[in-house]
């Protein structure tokens, strides 16, 4: 289950309210909350990581197999969100290994949406239900939230020039527009490199 505490839950609820407004990504209010707290939860030092080393699809089909059905889903919603919250925070590092994005996202959405359809047939109004279906119907708009998030969390550091340097060589690899304004709230106006000259 995910668990917040104090004032990582406000960093990041404000961060992720910021996320939606900026990519103009409407959500209800449940999965905003889903949201804040995946991220507060991702960031204690005790998250389990333990299936970090294995390949996504075995995982995922490890989930989808698993006997007991309170344990496929919460392998299902676990997989949804070790995707979701990586590809926001950690998209350089699937590039740099090749993993495709749209692999990425199949994964996310198809753990979620299997999630969400075996919560089907209970109470569909309850909100905590309707939780699933958006995130795996809009799970590259939900990345993009987090990686946007990310891109915060990233700026936030820019209190010395080592790290400014540091949020400049993220926002060259990125072009992200919120580590651009961060640059330029430095002082420093980012700008593109000229094809062909160094």
């Amino acid at each position: 289950m995910i668990v917040a505490s104090g004032s990582i839950t406000e960093f990041f609820r404000e961060a992720v309210e910021e996320a939606l407004q900026s990519k103009r990504v409407s959500a209800t209010g449940t999965v905003t909350n889903y949201l804040v707290a995946l991220l507060a939860d991702y960031a204690l030092p005790q998250n389990d990581n333990s299936d970090l080393g294995k390949p996504l699809a075995f995982q995922l089909d490890e989930a989808l197999h698993a006997p007991d059905a309170a344990e496929r889903f919460e392998k299902l919603r676990l997989l949804g969100d070790r995707v979701l919250y990586s590809c926001g925070f950690f998209a350089d590092h699937f590039e740099a290994r090749g993993l495709d994005q749209r692999y990425l996202y199949t994964i996310g959405t198809r753990a979620y949406g299997t999630a969400a359809s075996m919560l089907r047939g209970g109470n569909e109004t309850d909100a905590t239900v309707a939780v699933f279906p958006e995130l795996a119907s809009r799970f590259g708009q939900y990345v993009d939230v987090v990686h946007d998030v990310a891109d915060a969390t990233a700026a936030m550091g820019a209190d010395s020039p080592g790290r400014l340097l540091k949020v400049y060589e993220l926002w060259q690899r990125t072009g992200s527009e919120r580590l651009a304004r961060e640059l330029s709230s430095q002082g420093l106006v980012p700008g593109r490199k000229v094809s062909g000259l160094q």
